[in-house]
C-alpha cells in the first residue's frame, strides 16, 4: 500500500464491520470464546469472584471459576479483506443483565453459547434473542471429560425452532469459533433475506 491505495493502484477495500453478541449463562466460555478468535487484546472488565457474590453466582458445575465478566468482553476478527467482526460478549449473570439492551443495538445477530451440563442456563438469552428478533446460533460448548450430545438433542432440549442452527464446538480453539461465526453471518444474512432486508458484505 502507497498513499492508502494498492501498488496496482486500486482504492483499498473498506470492509463491512458487522457486530455479533457472545451471550450464555455464567461460565459457560463466552470470555473464552472472544479470546481465542480476536486478533487484537480483547477487552475484558473481569472482576474477582467474592464470598459477598456466593450467594447470587451460581458456580455448581464450574467450581474452579475465579472471575466474572461485569460489563463486556470485546474483540475483533477479519473474516475476509471485506467483512470484520465486532465481538461483544455479555455479561452472564441476572444482575448485569440490565446491559443487554444496550450491547444489542445494531447487532446483526448472535451466539448463545451452552454448556450441557447447565443447559437451563442460557434459557434467559435463547428468550432475549427470540422476543427481539435477532438472528441467534446457539454453540454447544463441548468441554473436556462430558458427555457429547448431538445437535438435535439439543434442539430439543431448547425446543429451538427448527431454522436455528445448533453448532458443537470448542470456544478454546480459533477454527472452531470461526466456524460458529461464519454460521452466524450466514444465518443473519438469511433471516435478513427472508425479511425483505439487505445486508452488505
Amino acid at each position: 500500500m502507497i498513499f492508502g491505495r494498492s501498488e496496482r493502484g486500486e482504492p483499498p477495500v473498506e470492509p463491512v464491520t458487522l457486530k455479533i453478541l457472545v451471550a450464555g449463562g455464567f461460565g459457560v466460555g463466552k470470555t473464552t470464546l472472544v479470546g481465542a478468535v480476536s486478533e487484537i487484546r480483547p477487552l475484558r472488565t473481569e472482576e474477582v469472584l467474592t464470598e459477598a457474590g456466593r450467594p447470587v453466582d451460581d458456580t455448581s458445575g464450574v467450581e474452579g471459576k475465579r472471575t466474572t465478566t461485569v460489563a463486556m468482553d470485546f474483540g475483533r476478527i477479519t473474516l475476509r479483506e471485506d467483512l470484520v467482526l465486532y465481538l461483544f460478549g455479555t455479561p452472564g449473570q441476572d444482575r448485569f443483565w440490565f446491559l443487554w439492551d444496550e450491547l444489542a443495538t445494531g447487532a446483526l445477530g448472535a451466539v448463545v453459547l451452552a454448556d450441557t451440563r447447565r443447559l437451563e442456563d442460557c434459557f434467559a438469552a435463547v428468550d432475549y434473542f427470540e422476543r427481539r428478533s435477532i438472528p441467534f446460533v446457539v454453540g454447544v460448548n463441548c468441554f473436556e471429560d462430558m458427555p457429547r450430545y448431538p445437535a438435535e438433542a439439543v434442539r430439543q432440549a431448547l425446543d429451538l425452532d427448527d431454522g436455528v442452527p445448533v453448532v458443537l464446538c470448542d470456544a478454546r480453539e480459533r477454527e472452531s469459533v470461526k466456524e460458529v461465526l461464519i454460521e452466524v453471518v450466514g444465518h443473519a444474512m438469511a433471516h435478513a433475506a427472508g425479511r425483505g432486508e439487505r445486508v452488505s458484505t
